[in-house]
């Protein structure tokens, strides 16, 4: 599958790498299960108690309910200044992952929250898929882009528990530059078991329910009797949705103001990620910026490799390829500018960038690649 994993340069990962935290037995998972479902139905009954007492206007079902909520509070408030020693997890390993995807959730501080979804390649197990959220710099946001590779550390236990390393070694940043990994089946995708914990919250509410229909079983005789019986005649809510297939889109934003520009530092990114919230994708076929306007258009039928990412590109670096294009290409006194990006053509060709110019003395433009760098130059009076 190419470079992956971790080898002999693994310098900064710990011996302990090789052991791993033994999961909770069946017993302690049915105790938690059963200390669970107990408060719960508890917690339900006693609620209700209190309910059911308010409607009869019953003194001693009132205490009571009231008690076992105040005893339940208690238990709850010892048990939480309770400090159980804490086992010390395995220290982390150093992997490769492949980037599948990823896309910036803000832009509103330097660090961007960024989801990413990762083929992680460790030497000592099969690649395996997984998604993340870290915060990535936004000078650093270019370097990671989708069918790249990044250096990741990640937990032999757990490993859903993946972080990208912003900052990797000079070997392992060699050893990611040289890598190759393929795709890891979908299938392979790992997740927090602790973060999809349907199950026990259905547990909870069932329990709950459960003890508070008991109570309301046990008096439901001198509640009807009572005149106590309330319709709850909400209906519940009806929601429809609709969706329509385009198979293409266009759509663009002005900024506006005396000193707003999309050459301001972060506002080009800020952009892209409103134009991307419009069409509902990250995947398009054109962008055109210009000083105050950005604008975008796309084809839902292109595959992904004509597209391109509105998260992946250098919006950073833009300003300084407009600022080379305005003072290098003969073009005394720019009227205008505009950046117009295109997908690349041929296998693993990224955008395709070009930044163009218009004063008095004509048009010039220059190209670049994915990464801001500058692949060609026409100046004024240039054909091609």
């Amino acid at each position: 599958m190419g470079t992956t994993g971790q080898g002999q340069a693994g310098q900064d990962v710990d011996e302990a790498n090789g052991q791993t935290v033994p999961k909770r037995s069946a017993l302690s998972e049915f105790l938690v299960a059963l200390r669970l479902t107990v408060v719960s139905a508890v917690t339900g009954a006693a609620l209700a108690a209190l309910v059911v007492a308010v409607i009869m206007k019953d003194v001693p079902v009132f205490l009571t309910g009231g008690g076992v909520l105040v005893v339940l509070i208690l238990v709850g408030v010892l048990a939480g200044r309770r400090s159980p020693a804490r086992e010390e997890p395995p220290a982390g390993r150093i992997a490769l992952a492949r980037i599948e995807d990823l896309r910036a959730t803000s832009g509103e501080s330097a660090d961007v929250p960024v989801k990413f979804r990762l083929t992680v390649a460790p030497e000592d197990r099969p690649a395996y898929r997984v998604k993340i959220d870290q915060p990535i710099n936004l000078v650093d946001i270019p370097a990671y882009r989708p069918r790249g590779i990044a250096v990741v550390e990640y937990r032999p236990d757990e490993p859903w528990n993946v972080r990208i390393v912003t900052r990797p070694t000079p070997e392992w940043s060699r050893r990611a530059e040289e890598a190759e990994i393929d795709s890891a089946p979908e299938s392979t995708l790992v997740a927090d078991p602790g973060v999809s914990e349907g199950s026990w919250c259905m547990l909870t509410l069932f329990a709950f329910l459960a003890g508070a229909a008991l109570v309301v079983l046990l008096f439901r005789g001198e509640l009807f009797t009572s005149g106590g019986d309330g319709e709850a005649g909400a209906k519940p809510p009806s929601s429809s949705s609709s969706s329509s297939a385009s198979r293409t889109f266009s759509t663009s934003t002005t900024v506006s103001g005396p000193s707003a520009s999309l050459l301001t530092f972060g506002r080009m990114r800020v952009t892209a990620m409103e134009l991307e919230t419009r069409v509902g994708t990250v995947y398009v076929t054109a962008i055109t910026i210009e000083d105050h306007r950005m604008a975008v258009r796309g084809d839902s039928t292109r595959p992904v490799s004509e597209t391109v990412h509105l998260q992946s590109l250098p919006y950073e670096l833009f300003p300084g390829l407009v600022r080379e294009a305005r003072t290098t290409l003969g073009v005394r006194d720019p009227e205008s500018w505009r950046i117009d990006v295109i997908p690349g053509t041929g296998a693993g060709a990224g955008p395709r960038v070009r930044v163009t110019v218009t004063g008095k003395e004509g048009t010039a433009h220059l190209d670049a690649d994915a990464t801001g760098r500058v692949t060609d130059r026409r100046a004024v009076g240039e054909s091609g």
